[in-house]
């Protein structure tokens, strides 16, 4: 079959037609670095990863943009709060997020544009939006007038007062209607700021996306990403700041959206203590597990994570690693993962893919020695970033207060008592390593271990 992606400028699932066959390019919103990644922020840049995987296969070229916001008034309260600078607070954030979100198995970007390297961009843009009377000038600012739009809100079908409502900036008097949105605003002194037409100041949020898409991709491209919680205002105004001022050129053919994910079917709140970062849920949980339970619902539903939902993960984890660990001298056919890639081009279906991951670990287990299904299985699961690893790694992953070498000190002198039948010390042994969560296995070809 064809990909089919749900668009939510039209909100119907839709056959995927590029642009450019040969090159497919799409971007996706990525953090503003000034804190640890939480784990909603992760779900959008594993969903697309899944996205940016398949596209690979499909096509022979893919341009996937990814980008830093490093200049923003969260980073700046953070810099006022900490007594850090900005640019060691983006520069150190901006690093954990790649170092956290690759344990999560989730490819590198093929562009990473920073804001603050595209500043000239940006006042290019507001130059044009400017010269064709789409933006003004107020008070040291310059906003985007959205009555110059007509289809303004088309992305996200709000009503006036939605749209007013729901404004990124408050309203001011020096704006011509409430919905009208910054472009650019006015530094302090003790602001980042850089020197414009209209005084020394910093760009809006949504013009910085606009301006680093254009550069990196074109005026119009296939795809864009992002959380639903970013359809508006950023995304309708990304689009208005584009379209505007590239003389009515389409912007992006197809939108996609993840839907919210709450925890413990609550909104995440630091104070309601279900605020998990990934950074920490990384010193609990392997990163694929993590990445398996954001996958295990399809990307537009709403996700409820918890802890026990990774636990779950681990858990599966653990049953497609078992099945490739019994294959482990088993060489690796022709490997047809044809049900997995159906799955996933059909809006991404993950929850099915997982499903047939787990078909083709059963086939596996029936039949160790099948080569084709062990192919099969380590395909698909690389389409989902899953599988990773080497079986007996996976397993004896873990922290623990007992080390690998002491692990296998203490199986060797079980052995010994078992060939001398001194049974009791035999299973001593075995209740030392389960006290300490390691779990041993005894089969035809001697005794393996992994972590509980």
């Amino acid at each position: 079959m064809s990909l089919q992606v749900t668009n939510t400028l039209s909100r119907k699932k839709e056959e995927f037609v590029p642009v450019d066959p040969d090159h497919i390019r799409f971007y996706v919103c990525g953090p503003t670095v000034y804190d640890y990644a939480h784990i909603g922020n992760a779900r959008p840049v594993v969903v697309f990863d899944v996205l940016y995987r398949l596209l690979k296969q499909l096509y022979p070229q893919v341009t996937y943009v990814r980008n830093i916001t490093d200049v923003d008034d969260k980073i700046i309260d953070a810099s006022n709060q900490t007594g850090d600078d900005i640019g060691s607070i983006t520069t150190k954030f901006a690093d954990i997020f790649r170092e956290d979100m690759a344990a999560l198995n989730a490819l590198p970007p093929d562009v990473e544009p920073r804001a603050t390297d595209h500043i000239v961009e940006m006042t290019e843009m507001i130059e044009c939006l400017l010269a064709n009377e789409y933006a003004y000038e107020a008070e040291g600012h310059v906003l985007f007038s959205v009555t110059t739009m007509e289809d303004y809100g088309k992305l996200s079908r709000h009503s006036r007062d939605e749209l007013i409502a729901g404004a990124r900036v408050e309203v001011a008097p020096y704006k011509r209607d409430p919905a009208d949105f910054v472009l650019w605003k006015p530094s302090t002194d003790d602001q980042p700021g850089w020197n414009s037409p209209w005084g020394r100041g910093r760009p809006g949020w949504h013009l910085e996306c606009s301006a680093m898409s254009a550069k990196h991709l074109g005026e119009t491209f296939d795809i864009h990403g992002g959380g639903q919680d970013l359809i508006f205002p950023h995304h309708e105004n990304e689009i208005a700041q584009s379209v505007c001022s590239h003389n009515g050129a389409p912007f992006v053919k197809y939108w996609m959206h993840n839907g919210y994910l709450t925890v413990d079917g609550e909104k995440m709140s630091k104070s309601l203590g279900n605020f998990h970062t990934v950074h920490d849920l990384l010193d609990r949980t392997p990163g694929e597990a993590i990445r398996l339970a954001l996958l295990s619902a399809h990307y537009r539903q709403p996700l409820d994570f918890s802890l026990r939902s990774l636990d779950e993960a681990k858990s599966a984890l653990d049953r497609l690693y078992t099945a490739l660990r019994a294959a482990a001298n088993t060489d690796t056919g022709k490997a047809d993962a044809a049900p997995v890639q159906a799955a996933l081009e059909d809006d991404l279906n993950t929850p099915q893919a997982i499903a047939e991951l787990h078909g083709l670990a059963s086939a596996l287990n029936r039949n160790p020695s099948d080569v084709d299904t062990k192919a099969a299985l380590l395909t698909g699961g690389a389409m989902l970033g899953l599988l990773q690893q080497d079986p007996e790694d996976w397993f004896k992953q873990g922290s623990g207060d007992i080390d690998e070498t002491e692990i296998e000190l203490l199986i060797q002198k079980r052995v010994e008592a078992r060939a001398t039948k001194d049974f009791a010390e035999s299973d001593r042994i075995r209740d030392e390593l389960a006290a300490a969560g390691i779990v041993l296995e005894d089969g035809p070809d001697g005794t393996t271990w992994k972590r509980g």
